[in-house]
């Protein structure tokens, strides 16, 4: 049993079929894994009647053969990669923050996306990840590093959409009140504009599950250029799919801009940014380009950030101007997956 893409209901399920036992053990089994970070049951009151059971559980328990290979702190964000069985590497990223540490987990070894400013999409798609391998990222946060992780957001390297199903049984694992207990209004899933994934997400209907939906550019033109699976999803398609979408009450969409200086941040940029939206219930967040391997973008001044910006506000838009955390240990926004200088 891959343990770590397990919810409870479903453990109960396996331990009824390969052992003929129920709800009892699997809370308690859950509850040691999931909670308390053990990979036995044996010290567990519910199984001290049982310990043939106990035995055969931990023959059958399987985690991911997953370590973490490395860690990079600049004391704002603590970026660490996790080796894979098949000897690949993912990056994760702890951001500690007034009252919540929120962490950056990868759905994908690189992506195939191709963004142009996105250091993972230079590197393709090397593979899928697993349930038990994006679960493991929490898992390792929590009892491995030993950080109280309250926010998940899925906006590491991969494009989450593009592996849909593991990611929604993935937020099913973590949002399981007998295990890690992270509520759907405390995970948000980033999208490119995958619009076939978005709609499997909407008809899955997890409660409260938050979204950012990667923007970039207002015209088919432009964001064609920077975002390649706009050929395949215009913005008309992904509108449509957006007021589709089962939001809920007073929800809102979390639009990601990046900011590209000379490329996408005028004034009549963020004009035509602010009619696509129109009709949206949305919190823009503007993140001036971090840099990376490319050279053909540059990071716009504080100045031009603030002119697009305040565009956006006469526009009647919320926005928020993202500041850079770990920029110089490649743990921000876009530069998951490069070299460290």
């Amino acid at each position: 049993m891959n343990i770590l893409s397990l919810t409870c209901k479903d453990l109960a399920a396996e331990l009824d079929r390969l052992h003929g036992k129920g709800h009892y053990h699997a809370r308690a089994l859950y509850r040691d894994v999931f909670k308390l970070g053990r990979r036995t049951c044996a010290e567990s009151p519910e199984f001290a009647d049982a310990p043939t059971l106990a035995a055969q559980l931990a023959a059958d328990l399987r985690f991911p053969d997953c370590r973490i290979s490395a860690q990079h702190d600049d004391g704002s964000v603590l970026k660490f990669i996790t080796t894979l069985a098949d000897g690949e590497t993912i990056e994760s990223v702890l951001i500690p923050d007034k009252g919540r540490t929120t962490l950056c987990v990868s759905s994908q070894v690189g992506c195939r996306m191709g963004c142009k400013f996105c250091v993972t999409g230079q590197m393709g798609l090397r593979r899928h990840l697993q349930v038990e391998e994006i679960v493991w990222q929490l898992y390792a946060a929590r009892f491995v590093l030993k950080r109280p992780v309250n926010n998940i957001v899925f906006m590491g390297m991969g494009e989450p959409l593009d592996n849909v199903e593991p990611v929604i049984q993935a937020v099913r694992v973590m949002a399981d009140q007998r295990g890690l207990n992270l509520a759907c209004s405390h995970m948000t899933v980033s999208t490119a504009g995958h619009v076939d994934g978005l709609r499997r997400l909407a008809a899955e209907r997890l409660p409260n599950l938050r979204l950012a939906v990667s923007i970039h550019a207002a015209n088919d033109a432009l964001r064609n250029q920077l975002v390649p699976l706009n050929v395949r999803y215009p913005l008309a398609r992904l509108k449509d799919a957006l007021l589709a979408f089962p939001l809920p009450r007073r929800g809102v969409f979390f639009i990601e801009y990046v900011q590209l200086a000379g490329v996408n941040d005028s004034p009549e940029h963020a004009e035509a940014l602010a009619r696509y939206l129109a009709g949206l219930p949305v919190r823009v967040n503007v993140i001036p380009y971090n840099g990376g391997s490319s050279r053909l973008f540059v990071t716009p001044d504080r100045a031009r950030v603030d002119q697009f910006c305040d565009a956006l506000v006469a526009q009647g838009l919320f926005v928020r101007r993202r500041h850079p955390r770990g920029r110089n240990v490649m743990a921000a926004c876009g530069q998951l997956g490069g070299v460290i200088a």
